[in-house]
């Protein structure tokens, strides 16, 4: 801390001040602004060159909106952004500290360093980040990658997690992966289940209820939603005759 007087200010609120600094420093600056005088009382950990008895420049405390976003009231500010000259960007929070008559007495302000944790999130994003597009030819009978594409496209779209996704919501997924051929595949539905945390009969209502509105429906997604095979793989369990086999005369039959 730099202090270039003993202010009752400054000692009651030291405390509380080298306690911020000592948690969040060496990123944080906590500053203790004379809000009568309109000159820095106090610094912890400085990052903005200011010293105590420099000009604070508050302006005029008593036209702060009381509508301003704030935490206790309409004495607390932030987080908003600020810029150091070297282009670092803080998120600060101030504070209006009154006396017993409620006049502005100080202003206690934290301005925190973003740049270690915004580097710290590059750094993350980047490992072990895709750098290629996937090899279609090995998904391209992978149903299970466009449910998973589908389902997780639209809670990443949305920002919500699939069990808070509303009947709308899921009418909407069940139409896209309807479109995209899921419940042409056996078995499909138990997975979309899963996959939304919903029982297997909410699925087949809703999906129902989504092929019961105009658009495209497959027949194999038809059959399925009945809990039925499409009727081409009916047809391909059923062995046809064959050409050259013999045909008996239905009159030659006793």
């Amino acid at each position: 801390m730099t202090t270039a007087t003993p202010d009752p200010r400054v000692r009651t609120w030291a405390p509380v001040c080298q306690a911020v600094a000592l948690l969040l420093g060496p990123y944080a600056e906590v500053v203790l602004h004379d809000a009568v005088r309109d000159e820095v009382l106090a610094v912890w950990n400085p990052m903005s060159g200011r010293a105590p008895g420099d000009p604070s420049l508050l302006g005029e405390l008593d036209e702060l909106d009381p509508a301003l976003p704030d935490v206790y009231g309409s004495d607390v500010f932030g987080p908003y952004e600020k810029l150091l000259p070297d282009g670092r960007r803080l998120s600060s929070v101030s504070a209006v500290l009154r006396d017993d008559a409620g006049r502005p007495w100080a202003v206690l302000c934290v301005n925190f360093d973003r740049g270690p944790l915004e580097h710290a999130a590059t750094l993350l994003a980047g490992f072990a980040a895709p750098t290629a597009s996937r090899p279609a030819p090995l998904f391209e009978r992978d149903w299970t990658e466009r449910m998973n594409d589908v389902i997780g496209g639209y809670v990443r779209a949305h920002g919500r997690p699939p069990e808070r996704l509303g009947r709308e919501d899921r009418l909407a997924v069940l139409r896209e992966l309807d479109r995209a051929g899921v419940f042409a595949v056996r078995r499909a539905v138990p997975a979309v289940a899963t996959a939304l945390k919903v029982s297997r009969s909410t699925v087949y209502t809703l999906l129902a209820e989504a092929r019961a509105e105009p658009g495209p429906a497959t027949e194999a997604g038809n059959a399925e939603a009945q809990g039925t095979e499409p009727r081409n793989a009916e047809a391909r369990d059923v062995e046809a005759p064959s050409p050259t086999a013999p045909q008996r005369n239905p009159r030659n039959q006793r």
